[in-house]
Formats: structure tokens, C-alpha cells, sequence
């Protein structure tokens, strides 16, 4: 994972939700927080936006146009493919010309999915917003007619010449389905952290049978609910269902040898 986990809370909508009086502000955020943590975790970790953060992207060289297509031993990444001539050659995953383009389509893979892009520097040029879009959630790709660099100047910082840095967040982004299972949760965290109506999650039992006159309790286990990475809220559960049905802890992934990860700083 590129992030641990969110640096910013989820937006709150407090419509169905009855703050108890007195409620402060920072009572709020605190739990927001600590609601962005559990959803993000709980539905898989894939949604919302998470911080910010830098990468440096290599684009691969083209090998369509190799004439005698794939031998063993040769230079460039094993990726066959059958062309329209019968003849075996190397896929292009730069975004050569293809059987579906006209041209070549100048693009490079980020890791994924991509939430926003916040800014494209190239040679310490930021560029304007219309001269890329993202395909398929993780490939930017360049629009004005011109192509990203085929190499860097690694050593170098981003906004010094010779330098391609893509900066972006990750995340799906959060519908009003979203939104109402985290304030649902927010309000219930405020509400038990103030005592109110015995809504505090400690105090959630689960009770699944009541007997009248022999006054007999039964009380289904929180830890099976638990272990369902479930909350015990409508609202919040039925979410989780829809977002994340095979209970999954993390996005799935594909390792290529291959693929070629974009390179990331991280000291200082």
C-alpha cells in the first residue's frame, strides 16, 4: 500500500443524526477520524481519497515495430502477442499504435485506481489540467499532442529540468451511499462517547431473544459479528455489504515481472 491510511476524515452529513447539546466541534473531528479509519479498513481499504503523494514514471520503449519479432535472450519485457500477419511480436506497453488506435497513444501506467490528479510536472513545467486525462483508473494519458519522457534525471529534484513528476491521491470516491454509512457511524461513536441513550458500541450486545414472564436474556456474541467485519448498524453494514461482499482486507493485485513500478521518495 502506498498509504497506510487516510490522512483527512471523510465528509460528515449530520441529517438523520441528533448530536447530543453541548457537543464540541473537536468531538466530532475525533471521531470522524476515527470513522474514516474503520470504514477505509473495513470496506477493503479502496475507498476515499488518501494523501497526496509523488511518483516518477518510466516509460517503456516500443517494441512494436521489432521486424522479426520476439526471439529469446533479446532485450525488453516478454509480453507476446499474435499481430494481424500471423507473426509473433512483443506487446507495446507504452501505447503504440494498435489494432484499436489510429496512432500512438502516449500514456503511463500509475498505481491505482487513481482518485484526482493533482499536478503533472515536466522539466519543471506544471501542466495545464486539459493536457491529460486518466483511461481505466490508473493510465495517464497525454493529450495535447505531446508525449511523456522516455527517461529522467532520477538524481535530480521534481521541478529541475530533465524531470517527470506525477502527483496524485488514490481511492474510489465516495457517493451519497458512502457518506450516509459514515455519518451514521460518526453519530453513533459521538453519542456512546458522551453516555447518551446507551448507544455506546462497549454496550451493543446484540440481543436476539427475550423471554416475557421468565425474564430470560439472550444475547448473540459481538465477536462472531465482529469477525464478519461488521459494526452492528444498519446503515453502516448494509454498506459494507454492497462495497465489499467477500469480506476482502485489501485491493486485489497482479504481480508482473514486467511491469515496472513508478519510483516514489520517501527520505527525506
Amino acid at each position: 500500500m502506498l498509504q497506510p491510511y487516510p490522512c483527512a476524515p471523510w465528509p460528515f452529513v449530520p441529517d438523520c443524526c441528533s448530536l447530543p447539546e453541548g457537543t464540541s466541534e473537536e468531538t466530532v473531528d475525533r471521531w470522524r477520524r476515527v470513522a474514516t479509519n474503520l470504514l477505509w479498513a473495513l470496506s477493503g481499504r479502496r475507498w476515499g481519497p488518501l494523501c497526496p503523494f509523488t511518483v516518477r514514471p518510466c516509460r517503456r520503449s516500443c517494441l512494436d515495430g521489432y521486424p522479426l519479432g520476439v526471439r529469446w535472450a533479446t532485450a525488453g519485457p516478454w509480453v507476446p502477442y499474435l499481430g494481424r500477419d500471423g507473426q509473433w511480436r512483443n506487446a507495446s506497453v507504452c501505447g503504440c499504435a494498435s489494432d484499436c488506435s489510429c496512432g500512438e497513444l502516449c500514456e503511463v501506467r500509475l498505481e491505482g485506481p487513481v482518485h484526482d490528479i493533482v499536478s503533472v510536472e515536466v522539466d519543471g513545467v506544471t501542466l495545464d489540467p486539459s493536457a491529460y486525462r486518466v483511461d481505466a483508473s490508473n493510465l495517464l494519458v497525454r493529450t495535447d499532442g505531446e508525449c511523456w519522457p522516455d527517461c529522467q534525471d532520477m538524481a535530480a529534484p521534481c521541478g529541475a529540468p530533465n524531470t517527470f513528476c506525477v502527483t496524485y491521491r488514490v481511492g474510489l470516491p465516495l457517493d451519497d451511499a458512502a457518506l450516509a454509512a459514515f455519518s451514521a457511524l460518526v453519530c453513533h461513536l459521538v453519542k456512546g462517547c458522551g453516555g447518551s441513550c446507551g448507544c455506546n458500541l462497549q454496550r451493543n450486545r446484540n440481543l436476539t431473544r427475550v423471554s416475557r414472564q421468565g425474564v430470560d436474556l439472550e444475547f448473540g456474541d459481538p465477536i462472531a459479528m465482529y469477525t464478519e467485519r461488521l459494526t452492528g448498524l444498519p446503515e453502516v453494514d448494509s454498506w459494507l455489504m454492497a462495497v465489499n461482499p467477500y469480506r476482502q482486507t485489501s485491493q486485489s493485485r497482479v504481480f508482473s515481472v514486467d511491469y515496472r513500478r513508478p519510483r516514489t521518495t520517501t527520505h527525506p
